[in-house]
């Protein structure tokens, strides 16, 4: 049964992957046997403190004995997405499993989000997934066999306020799913979202400005008590993109620690 978990000779394109939930699901992916090119953006890599975090994941995969790619480009300019798709593919040889993770995140109060706020998320966490899979899915159909996972949020089912914007973009990403999932159901391409909740990342951890805040965020968002790992994420994504996931597309998995269960 372990085969089915196996992903060998398999090449997989991740988004957003340099850190994170995109870099756990990435190494994952490398260490049960695919080949991978992860997308990330320098600028932001080296704003953030880890200027080397893609070369670093690339070493780490090819230490799993596959191969692996760096592909740089901010998604956010207008036709690189385009070009990072295609660049993994020259790299690659194709894209047999797809992991759409890049992503904005910008709390506020939903009256002070400005055109600019409001235009780069739509862009980032809408615009981009439906053009990565306008080119993704085509030629994963004609071969019979594709892999997408499309990374969501709790906030499309357990919305906080200061996030209506990215929290209706992640509800309108799923809608999407399902609706790919019905067209291509044939095809023998899946296609599924992955809702993570609060996840202890250096992005999250920058939101925050000081432990006392990182720990009243998660006494509100985790009823486990604790904000999830990167790597709490790993076996849901496994399964998803891989031939023990074949029977399972348009379907949402929450990876929340119950944070969108309902209290009764």
């Amino acid at each position: 049964m372990k085969d089915r978990f196996d992903v060998s000779g398999r090449a997989a394109f991740v988004t957003g992957a340099s850190r994170g939930i995109g870099r756990a699901i990435a190494l994952a992916l490398a260490e049960h046997g695919a080949d991978v090119a992860i997308n990330h953006t320098a600028a932001f890599d080296a704003e953030v403190g880890f200027p080397d975090a893609a070369s670093e994941l690339v070493d780490e995969a090819r230490a799993c004995g596959v191969e692996a790619f760096a592909i740089e480009g901010d998604l956010s300019v207008d036709g690189a997405i385009f070009d990072a798709f295609d660049r993994a593919v020259s790299a690659l040889g194709r894209v047999d499993i797809l992991v759409s993770n890049a992503n904005i995140q910008i709390p506020c109060a939903f009256g002070d989000a400005t055109a600019e706020q409001i235009d780069l998320q739509c862009r980032m966490n809408y615009r981009v997934p439906i053009q990565l899979l306008q080119r993704a899915l085509p030629p994963m159909a004609e071969r019979g066999w594709g892999r997408v996972l499309t990374i969501g949020s709790v906030q499309q089912s357990a919305p906080m306020i200061e996030l209506a914007v990215y929290a209706g973009l992640k509800s309108a990403q799923y809608n999407l799913v399902v609706n790919l999932s019905r067209e291509y159901e044939k095809s023998g391409v899946t296609i599924n979202n992955l809702a993570p909740g609060l996840i202890d990342t250096d992005r999250n951890r920058f939101l925050q400005n000081s432990e006392a805040q990182w720990q009243a965020t998660i006494e509100r968002a985790s009823p486990m008590g604790r904000a999830g790992l990167p790597e709490d994420l790993v076996g849901a994504a496994l399964l998803l993109c891989s031939d023990a996931g074949s029977f399972i597309t348009g379907a949402n998995l929450n990876v929340t620690g119950g944070a969108d269960l309902p209290r009764i």
